[in-house]
């Protein structure tokens, strides 16, 4: 199989116009990438842990000095609203910060009483870890990642989505700047033709240890496959249609306040964000309308722009299958109540769209809906509500909206996910585990789970 090596077009989703274009890595570049995080991870595995975290105070730093340039390039290369770029930026300094302060207990020595003699449990490094991830989050989709697994003593090596090719970059040069030695943390530039036969190939490659990634399902199968067939260590983290489960008794303001905010998050395009609202049918009337009318406030327009509360969709690929998706659903019986087509104006924009009466089977429910697209379906009872949002093949997140904690929990109990909130949106927060199950993905990020993820988990046995 022939690899044609090009460049990489970043476009302006507000305008639909080149932004830049990155020499794409060669093959040689790219053995050149491997071979300096490998030898890279020899000498950064034998640093004290206390060293390694100093690294990840440094990044913090330098993402805080640079949080302006970043947010902004951010929002250029992937359209979400300046202050939601800006948030990114901190989440990421706060949490290497929070890496370097908790990190290290979560990597230390255990002593287990199980004689005769000693018995020590250690977490000890992989080696170099290759990362597939994505535009969404740029930078903290990448941080959650490396912070602990650097932290850890690992080297990684990132392929990132190449609509980010230049926030890729731009992280690379903050850990220079942080003090990183070189091939601690790498970017690699590839274009979307030569992703399968590049990553396969790293991942057979027997320096690497590990893979990573965060991504579709089909992507993640991808790199599932190649990682048994190497049998090696992934870790994915992948999509979700994560249900909003409203009772009758819910405080609607609260639930309808976050529905909107969870929804339109990042433009839609997360994979944490609720996308099947599943309402008790004696409310599901009005809490179609406050919805309608919430959604129809909204301030869509340049995401550079302050105020914005809704940006352009990423890729004209999304856009083209949000619309599908809505169109679809609407012929399999659903009623449109606002927004479902394109707006007329440059860039990759899509309205604040409402389905209403979605039930199983229809593509809004049974398919991933990467946009602001809110499909809403009632329910008859509790029973019926937790048959709907296990009626799926992901299983990322969920919420339960009540104003009984105890009948909330007992619901949220029954819902198969890898989290679950009730009254509050779920969110990745570095002190908690983060991951999914069903095909959603396997293992964990953050917290001092996803701090061990890739490591050697050692037993040592001491005779007396």
């Amino acid at each position: 199989m022939s690899v044609e090596w090009s460049t990489v077009t970043v476009v302006d989703p507000a305008t639909g116009e080149e932004l830049a274009a990155y020499p794409e890595h060669g093959p040689a570049e790219i053995e050149a990438a491997l071979a300096a995080a490998d030898a890279a991870f020899r000498a950064w595995r034998s640093r004290p842990v206390a060293e390694r975290a100093q690294l990840l105070d440094a990044v913090a730093r330098v993402l805080r000095e640079r949080a302006d340039n970043l947010a902004r390039r951010i929002t250029a290369e992937m359209g979400k609203p300046l202050a939601e770029a800006r948030f990114e930026v901190e989440k990421c300094a706060s949490a290497c910060a929070y890496f370097a302060e908790a990190g290290p207990a979560a990597l230390a020595d255990e002593t287990i009483d199980a004689g005769p003699g000693r018995s020590i449990v250690t977490y000890e490094p992989l080696g170099v870890i290759f990362a597939v991830m994505p535009w969404n989050f740029p930078l903290w989709q990448v941080i959650r990642f490396a912070g602990p697994a650097i932290l850890a003593g690992n080297t990684a090596l990132l392929k990132h989505a190449p609509n980010v090719s230049g926030t890729a970059l731009a992280l690379e040069d903050v850990f220079r700047a942080a003090g990183a030695p070189a091939g601690v943390l790498t970017s690699l530039i590839v274009a979307p033709p030569n992703v399968p036969r590049v990553s396969a190939d790293l991942i057979a490659d027997p320096r690497v240890a590990a893979v990573t990634l965060t991504g579709s399902d089909r992507a993640g199968a991808f790199v599932a496959a190649e990682a048994g067939r190497a049998l090696k260590k992934s870790v994915l983290e992948l999509g979700g249609s994560d249900p909003f489960v409203v009772l009758a008794d819910a405080d609607l303001d609260v639930a309808v306040h976050n529905a909107v905010k969870g929804r339109l998050m990042c433009a839609g395009q997360t994979c944490i964000a609720p996308k099947r609202f599943l309402v008790d049918a004696t409310i599901v009337r009005e809490f179609e309308c406050r919805m309608v009318d919430a959604l129809e406030m909204v301030r869509v327009g340049d995401p550079r722009e302050e105020g914005t509360q809704l940006g352009p969709l990423a890729r004209l690929d999304i856009l083209e299958t949000l619309e599908r998706q809505v169109a679809e659903t609407v012929e399999q019986g659903a009623v449109l109540r606002t927004g479902g087509r394109r707006l007329d104006r440059p860039g990759y924009y899509f309205p604040p769209t409402v389905l209403t009466g979605v039930r199983p089977g229809m593509t809004a429910f049974t398919d991933e809906t990467f946009g602001p697209v809110v499909a809403i379906t009632p329910f008859a009872d509790e029973d019926e509500a937790v048959a709907l949002a296990n009626d799926t093949r992901y299983g990322l997140g969920a919420t339960v909206w009540s104003t009984d904690t105890e009948r909330a929990h007992a619901v949220a109990r029954r819902i198969e996910s890898g989290a679950v909130s009730v009254n509050t949106l779920v969110a990745s927060d570095p002190r908690l585990p983060f991951g999914g199950i069903k095909r959603s993905g396997y293992g964990r990020e953050l917290a001092a789970v996803g701090a061990r993820e890739f490591t050697n988990i050692r037993t040592y046995k001491l005779a007396d």
